[in-house]
């Protein structure tokens, strides 16, 4: 293997005819690189979906209601109706799969004009009434103060947790911001928090960074809600399926408060669960779908070293007869034809790996300066296994496209290649 005449013969053969060298080369080159650039365009993909969803628990769901649509126990179809905060203690007590659960209210939405007020700014935010472990099932990141604690919900506290885009549109850069007080639909509340979102892309109700969060105790007395509760999220304990949470809870919600079981349509729900699933599946098979497309095309060069290597075996048969003649071994012919084989396939291959890998990253470095949205596209990677694996594809690719032209030159008879015009 690191026979030095070897390897003189290999680099004088593939130096005597540049051109088709470098042309049989150029096709695992290629194959090699698109390999690459396409894993790492998919991984970015992936990656900008994921980030999206920051820490968002992937084993919840959320659920709310719609009117209903069959009549049941003396109740019309068509009629509107709310889960109350009894409920929650019975789907504690009755779905054990259940571990966090935050009830929510949203009275208010984007379209209720400018519902709040600091100073002589005004503005229209999302307003909603929430227990601390909503930050457990969709997190976000404080960036002053602090969140929503149990002490808030128990004293039925006057505080508000604030989005970034709400500060700067209601606060003055520089200004201080905890302490101060702001009217939301007619009562003040005291700012002790200012956040932002960890995900973009799960919304629900409007643009997080213009949400204020303020204690669900505290909205259901000042605004004379009652015990109404507009969602549920919940979330399933470890090795629980959030589907069977979600199925359990609505069929108890259902009972509860006199819902037909099978009308469907007065639940509105969302399972991230079945959504990280699907995404997942997604993103296998665009794997999938660019590993089969990489190796045909790197299949393709590879038939390409194959048939020179044919060629080459022919312009050197009698050269392979003279070796023959003088005692060389069918398996030390077959061992050089491959050895040249795999050396062509790996050059081009390493050369088109480490090309792909290098734009990937300045791709990335770009991507990173340019400070531009990041929502459809983040973080092009490679992982060092693929590169492992693809090392592994060049080394087998190149000693399939020897072994054929291999097993040819050792299938003359020496006296026939030396009589070889």
């Amino acid at each position: 293997m690191f026979d030095y005449d070897k390897w003189q013969e290999i680099y004088s053969s593939l130096k005597s005819n540049k051109l088709r060298t470098f042309f049989t080369a150029f096709g695992v080159f290629w194959g090699i690189f698109m390999l690459i650039i396409m894993l790492g365009s998919g991984k970015g993909l992936q990656n900008a979906v994921y980030s999206g969803m920051g820490d968002f628990a992937t084993n919840s769901a959320i659920m709310f209601t719609r009117q209903t649509t069959m009549p049941y126990k003396g109740f019309p179809r068509g009629r509107f109706w709310l889960f109350h905060t009894s409920d929650m203690e019975a789907l504690k007590k009755n779905i054990p799969e259940i571990d966090e659960l935050a009830p929510r209210l949203q009275p208010w939405g984007r379209n209720a004009g400018n519902n709040v007020v600091y100073g002589l700014k005004t503005g229209s935010y999302n307003i909603t009434g929430d227990y601390p472990a909503i930050n457990k099932i969709d997190p976000v990141r404080i960036l002053n103060g602090r969140f929503l604690n149990e002490i808030d919900l128990q004293d039925k506290r006057k505080v508000a947790v604030i989005g970034n885009r709400v500060r700067d549109e209601l606060f003055k850069e520089g200004d201080p911001v905890l302490g101060e007080y702001i009217r939301i639909n007619g009562v003040y509340y005291q700012v002790v928090g200012v956040f932002e979102p960890k995900n973009k892309n799960m919304n629900f109700g409007g643009d997080k960074d213009k949400s204020i969060f303020i204690p669900f105790t505290t909205m259901a007395v000042s605004y004379n809600m009652g015990d109404d509760v507009h969602y549920f999220l919940v979330t399933a304990k470890k090795g629980k399926s959030a589907s069977v949470v979600e199925e359990k809870s609505m069929k108890l919600l259902a009972e509860r408060n006199h819902v037909a079981p099978e009308d469907e349509q007065a639940f509105g729900h969302f399972n991230l669960e079945k959504e990280f699933k699907k995404m997942n599946g997604l993103f296998l098979g665009i794997r999938t779908l660019i590993w089969i497309v990489g190796i045909g095309t790197l299949f393709a060069g590879v038939i390409g070293v194959s048939n020179i290597m044919l060629i080459i075996i022919k312009e050197r048969t009698r050269e392979i007869g003279i070796q023959r003649a003088i005692g060389a071994t069918p398996w030390k012919i077959i061992s050089q034809v491959i050895t040249e084989s795999v050396t062509l396939t790996a050059m081009a291959g390493l050369f088109g790996l480490v090309l792909g890998v290098f734009l990937l990253e300045m791709l990335n470095k770009g991507l990173a300066s340019s400070g531009g949205d990041e929502g459809m596209f983040k973080n092009p990677e490679v992982d060092i296994k693929v590169a492992v694996i693809a090392l592994i594809v060049l080394i087998l690719s190149g000693i399939i496209a020897g072994l054929i032209p291999a097993r040819k030159a050792v299938s003359m008879k020496p006296v026939d290649a030396l009589r070889y015009e």
